[in-house]
């Protein structure tokens, strides 16, 4: 299963904001990652250039690649709506991302991990697929052998629960429902989707 191992503080340094989550080494450095650091003249970005850096911090935000962040944008463009609204909200109806909204895990990449090793069910059957669609009216949880897992108990008692309008957690059946597809409003990446949209328009 393809995903980004790379460094994470350097991508982060890089949009100038812990789009990982967290990060200790991020806020010691908050500055360009490169030898010169802060110190170093960095010539003005051209329009394609900033378009380009919205779109790789969404893929980098949400764990997904070029390929099949491509698709969820053809996906999107198909779609009723404004393309860049619609692009963001099925990038948080993944299941990596909803496991992570849930308080689950600390971070997607920790979902995702999840997911894939077997520990989330989805309306009472095990899913293993990260990039899985949720709709209105679905229940998350956490396999009845993994509900004791440090990783998960851990996570779940500093997690604020039902932080989230369109999430429902249920702290009984250890699962969450999602209710609806989230609004724009609702959604808190600092992504301008519509940079986004003009780089594929052209």
């Amino acid at each position: 299963m393809a995903r980004y191992i790379g460094p994470k503080t350097k991508i982060a340094r890089k949009f100038g904001e812990p789009i990982f989550g967290p990060d200790k080494a991020f806020e010691k450095k908050n500055y360009p990652p490169g030898q010169h650091g802060n110190n170093r003249r960095r010539k003005k970005s051209s329009e394609y250039g900033v378009q380009l850096k919205e779109k790789q911090k969404a893929k980098y935000t949400y764990g997904v690649l070029e390929k099949q962040f491509s698709n969820l944008f053809a996906k999107a463009a198909r779609s009723k709506g404004i393309t860049g609204e619609v692009l963001l909200q099925l990038l948080e109806c993944r299941l990596d991302n909803v496991v992570y909204r849930l308080g689950v895990a600390p971070t997607r990449s920790a979902a995702r991990q999840l997911v894939s090793h077997k520990h989330i069910v989805v309306n009472g059957k095990v899913c293993n697929i990260p990039s899985y669609t949720l709709k209105p009216g679905d229940v998350v949880g956490v396999r009845e052998k993994s509900k004791s897992l440090e990783a998960i108990t851990s996570s779940l008692s500093t997690a604020r629960y039902n932080q989230f309008a369109w999430l429902e957690w249920d702290q009984n059946i250890f699962g969450g429902k999602f209710l609806n597809i989230p609004e724009r409003t609702e959604i808190p990446e600092n992504i301008k989707e519509q940079l986004i949209v003009e780089l594929y328009s052209k």
